[in-house]
């Protein structure tokens, strides 16, 4: 998988484990305490923990592949932890994949320049 590949996997993950977060605290918990529906801190619950879990399968791999530092991926995590977290680093993830396109566009130019 390319460096690009790696960070966009990253990035749409987490925009999708941030929905469910928000999902969670502003949606399922109202329903659990306001209307007695605890079912749907189950299902929802259920549903963010595992997106969780796959935010930072995809951490990891992104991490080692891009070899990136543990600060980088502290700073990734603790964004993951808090409501609207990871809304709040996208736009640092996305300037990084830029980046890898960027360079990625470079050294075909360059190769293909070579020939």
């Amino acid at each position: 998988m390319s460096p690009v590949s790696a960070i966009r996997r990253l990035r749409y993950i987490g925009l999708i484990e941030g929905v469910s977060s928000l999902l969670l605290f502003f949606v399922a918990m109202p329903l659990k305490y306001l209307y007695d529906m605890p079912q749907a801190v189950t299902v929802v619950g259920t549903i963010h923990g595992v997106l969780f879990i796959l935010y930072m399968l995809a951490l990891v791999k992104t991490m080692i592949q891009l070899k990136q530092s543990l600060g980088w991926a502290a700073k990734v995590i603790v964004a993951a932890v808090f409501p609207f977290g990871p809304f709040f680093i996208e736009a640092d993830l996305r300037r990084e994949q830029v980046k890898f396109e960027h360079n990625a566009a470079t050294s075909s130019y360059k190769s293909q320049k070579e020939l």
